[in-house]
């Protein structure tokens, strides 16, 4: 699996566009925030055409992209968490106001459960669940290329905010020992904002954890 990190926005979010090899002209993309055009200048410019958009939780820097995405590439499916869904199309859920805008996404294609593996050619993410930054947050863990996508539950040195509607610090600090600490040392940490971590460097000097 290949990955490339694409920030988007004010707000720097980092979109990750996943192929299953160099060759390939299909990928997936999670967390496409704000100002897209440079994601779909990297798209065009590598001729991909996208599986699916994966969502590790619905706030509004993490699924700003979505419009733009579907009107310049067409109807691509959508998949996040059921607990997060109604997210997509509530700027007050989302918090899109905050921002002065309002933001309807549409729909979710599919809903995703804990341990579900989303399957795409060589490349296989398991779903963990990861709330306490919103009430469905998950992260995204491909064993193969260890490696998980963390969204907002844990940053290199930091974890999510809590404080937002629906977030839970306790919540938050369960779901990373139960659900992401528990993963091989050596697994990259690819978060929602900021460097890439791994594991091992999390659980050793994340100041929340030590």
């Amino acid at each position: 699996m290949l990955v490339h990190t694409i920030v988007l926005g004010d707000f720097e979010t980092n979109c990750y566009v996943l192929k299953p090899n160099p060759d390939a002209d299909r990928c997936l993309l999670i967390d496409p925030g704000f100002e897209p055009q440079g994601l779909l200048d990297f798209l065009h410019e590598n001729n991909l055409t996208v599986e699916r958009i994966l969502l590790t939780h619905g706030h509004c820097d993490h699924i700003a992209g979505i419009p733009a995405l579907r009107q310049k590439l067409g109807d691509i499916p959508i998949a996040i968490s059921p607990h997060d869904a109604d997210m997509l199309n509530s700027g007050r859920h989302n918090l899109a106001w905050l921002t002065g805008q309002r933001l309807n996404v549409g729909e979710p294609d599919d809903l995703l459960q804990p341990d579900q593996t989303i399957d795409f050619q060589n490349i296989q993410l398991q779903v963990l669940p990861t709330p306490g930054h919103t009430p469905g947050g998950i992260s995204f863990y491909e064993p193969n290329a260890a490696a998980v996508f963390t969204g907002d539950a844990l940053f290199a040195d930091a974890i999510g905010r809590h404080d937002f509607p629906g977030g839970d610090l306790n919540t938050l600090l369960a779901s990373i020992r139960q659900h992401l600490f528990t993963l091989p040392d050596e697994t990259t940490v690819y978060p929602g904002h900021g460097p890439a971590s791994t594991i091992a460097r999390e659980k050793q000097h994340n100041p929340f954890f030590t």
